[in-house]
């Protein structure tokens, strides 16, 4: 899905299977310029919880997906992000995000359901 929105993905691990160690290489355009972070996974403890480390030049991130069951057929995904600056350019961004933490947030959630809602439809 990412390769579809111009985004280059590389997965940089050996493994054949999935669990700690997955990593990939990506690069991307954002707001006219390109940028590149790699992810690593850290914690994969199948189905409930995938932790990822993201690193770039400008921000460490951390992803925490935590699923749970509430029924046979629905599961709740809980997904929670947190980017710490690495420089100052990195930090005024941040602080300038967080004037508009509310927006964000429901674009956010509104992203992470259609992306979960589109994987959903293809497997079905």
């Amino acid at each position: 899905m990412l390769v579809r929105r111009g985004a280059a993905v590389r997965r940089v691990d050996p493994a054949h299977e999935p669990g700690a160690g997955m990593a990939w290489d990506m690069a991307f355009d954002l707001r006219g310029k390109r940028r590149e972070l790699r992810l690593d996974v850290t914690q994969f403890d199948r189905p409930e919880k995938i932790m990822i480390l993201g690193r770039s030049e400008p921000l460490d991130v951390s992803i925490e997906m935590t699923v749970i069951a509430l029924t046979r057929s629905k599961s709740r995904l809980m997904f929670e992000v947190e980017v710490k600056p690495r420089n100052m350019r990195a930090r005024l961004m941040l602080q300038t995000a967080k004037l508009g933490k509310a927006q964000l947030d429901r674009k956010f959630a509104e992203r992470v359901s259609k992306f979960f809602g589109d994987l959903t439809s293809r497997r079905a």
